[in-house]
């Protein structure tokens, strides 16, 4: 029997059905089971893989599961050919799976989040997984903490949805061998206990960092939404800016993409974006750390990686005085 596969990786615990055979039957056993558990309280689904099945099996399962629920997401798990995911998203799928993991360039990044919140979103929902139970990319396993954090700042602030498979917070790295993207240990073979209270106890967990994020995405309106994405020029590319607006609400977010190295940068602000006078200036306080700067439409940014990655700004005043900004 054939098994599933999803170049280079192949699925050998996973079969075929015959879709052709008997489809009402097999979309209305689905939809039975889906039942079963939204009357638990269920209410996310993650598909393994949807891309290998008819796509009008799922369109008829997900219309029939939300025209009596429409509050049930469902996430297609499918790293595949661009098309192909923006059908997923058009045929009823809510949150899409992306290729935000292999995006680590500012190039790269810029590129792909402006088509993310461009056309794109008319019908796809980023939810930006910053591992999964099957990639663990060269950036993390080359770059220590410092890459845990900043992936985990880019896409907790990029995206409206993120996601962090468990090990994420301990900065888990060790790859199957050299190249490879699969975990040494992975845990679709075996139980990973984890031991929480001594890694906090030893400062190896990131978990204060991903709690902290989380406690800004739900405090600022702007990082709710994904097509209010901008982006601002930096004349390092080792670091990259964008912003986002919501009302009054505005958020500035810079980040150092180097997890080896200090860089510096002049950030030079969009003002029009922002809702502001070219010659304004901003206090502005940093989320993650808690300290206030003064900027205007350029400012000098010095990011360790080894200390904070990153800044997360808050836009507290804003003034259409002509004046200069203050190095961070």
């Amino acid at each position: 029997i054939a098994h599933a596969e999803n170049p280079p990786k192949k699925y050998q615990d996973i079969y075929p059905i015959a879709f052709d055979a008997d489809m009402d039957g097999l979309v209305a056993e689905t939809v039975r089971i889906l039942r079963h558990w939204t009357d638990h309280g269920v209410r996310i689904f993650r598909v393994d893989n949807p891309h290998t099945k008819p796509v009008v099996f799922w369109e008829r399962v997900i219309g029939e599961i939300n025209t009596a629920d429409p509050d049930v997401i469902f996430l297609a798990e499918a790293f595949t050919r661009p098309a192909m995911m923006r059908t997923l998203g058009e045929i009823g799928f809510q949150q899409s799976y992306t290729y935000f993991t292999w995006r680590n360039t500012k190039q790269e990044l810029t590129e792909y989040l402006t088509e993310l919140s461009g056309d794109a979103a008319a019908c796809m929902r980023p939810n930006l997984f910053v591992n999964t139970p099957d990639i663990l990319h060269a950036y993390l396993q080359d770059g220590g903490r410092p890459a845990f954090e900043t992936r985990a700042v880019l896409a907790a602030t990029l995206s409206p949805t993120w996601g962090v498979y468990s090990g994420y917070e301990l900065c888990e790295n060790t790859a199957l061998r050299p190249g490879s993207e699969e975990y040494l240990d992975s845990e679709k073979y075996q139980l990973r206990p984890r031991d929480w209270e001594a890694a906090a106890r030893e400062g190896r967990t990131i978990a204060p960092l991903l709690t902290r994020l989380n406690d800004i995405r739900r405090r600022h309106p702007a990082l709710h939404r994904l097509r209010n994405l901008r982006f601002h020029h930096t004349d390092n590319d080792a670091v990259i800016a964008y912003s986002k607006r919501e009302g009054s609400d505005t958020v500035i977010v810079v980040v150092n993409l180097d997890p080896h190295h200090t860089q510096e940068a002049t950030v030079s602000l969009d003002m029009p974006q922002l809702g502001l006078e070219q010659h304004s200036t901003l206090t502005v306080r940093d989320e993650l750390t808690g300290e206030s700067y003064t900027w205007g439409a350029g400012n000098f940014v010095r990011l360790d990686p080894r200390r904070a990655p990153a800044h997360v700004l808050h836009v507290r005043r804003s003034s259409p005085q002509i004046g200069g900004s203050t190095a961070s």
